[in-house]
């Protein structure tokens, strides 16, 4: 098995493929829209990212629906990794920047399929008061919450990928090569797609990150708002800390 992965298990299939079977039944809900768009976004996207090679269906032995994709080629990205973090800052913008140009027509919108990214974080306004934890200062915490609800989200449906985190963020010889896993791809708000400018990038790479997209305030509150539910979500206390130190 190449990487057990939470949403998905993902095993090698010769050298050059592997499979991707879904772990539950909520995350083949993808599978149908990796297959319908993923190629698509391919052939506009200044970067490789996975394209379907065919698809298995559900029998006796696997219940889900499931996926053979190209192997691609990179170790996942660390700080400790990245070459010149400024420059992997503005690799990565200038990719998100290509993804929302795609047109976003008839995209799939907010939704179970990617735990309503791309919508309004108060679809987990009560996120807050059931997951956060005492060991950490809880004033600050709660201000950039209320800040990311507040920042509403009026423009157009952009394309997002939705999981823009260290383990999908693929580097050879220190520089950004390929971006992987799409199953939280979709349109509409791409402010969750900032939640790495907490989680990976540098204070220089931050600014550049934000400099490169062109981000104004409130796109940033909402970002803020995306990292802070992922940490909670996951019970990331460390990602806490690098919120409140930023």
């Amino acid at each position: 098995m190449a990487q057990g992965g939470w949403d998905n298990r993902t095993f090698h299939l010769g050298p050059d493929m592997l499979v991707r079977l879904p772990s539950a039944a909520e995350y083949a809900l993808a599978v149908d829209k990796e297959h319908r768009w993923l190629p698509i976004l391919a052939d506009q996207l200044p970067l490789p990212i996975p394209v379907p090679l065919g698809r298995g269906e559900p029998d006796a032995g696997y219940p889900y629906p499931w996926s053979v994709y190209r192997w691609l080629d990179g170790e996942t990205a660390t700080r400790e990794r990245v070459g010149d973090p400024v420059r992997f800052a503005e690799d990565l913008a200038d990719f998100l920047l290509a993804l929302q140009r795609v047109d976003a027509t008839d995209g799939p919108g907010p939704g179970l399929h990617n735990w309503f990214r791309g919508g309004t974080l108060r679809t987990y306004e009560k996120l807050l008061e059931e997951e956060l934890p005492g060991r950490v200062d809880a004033g600050p915490i709660r201000e950039i919450w209320a800040a990311a609800l507040d920042a509403r989200w009026d423009g157009p449906d952009r394309w997002f990928h939705g999981d823009i985190a260290q383990g999908n963020l693929l580097l050879t010889g220190g520089r950004l090569t390929a971006v992987i896993d799409f199953g939280t791809c979709g349109v509409g708000d791409p402010a969750c797609d900032l939640a790495i400018a907490w989680t990976l990038l540098t204070g220089d790479g931050r600014e550049a990150f934000r400099e490169r997209l062109s981000v104004d305030d409130a796109m940033w509150a909402r970002g803020r708002g995306w990292a802070l539910w992922k940490a909670l979500a996951t019970e990331d206390e460390p990602v806490l800390a690098e919120i409140l130190r930023a």
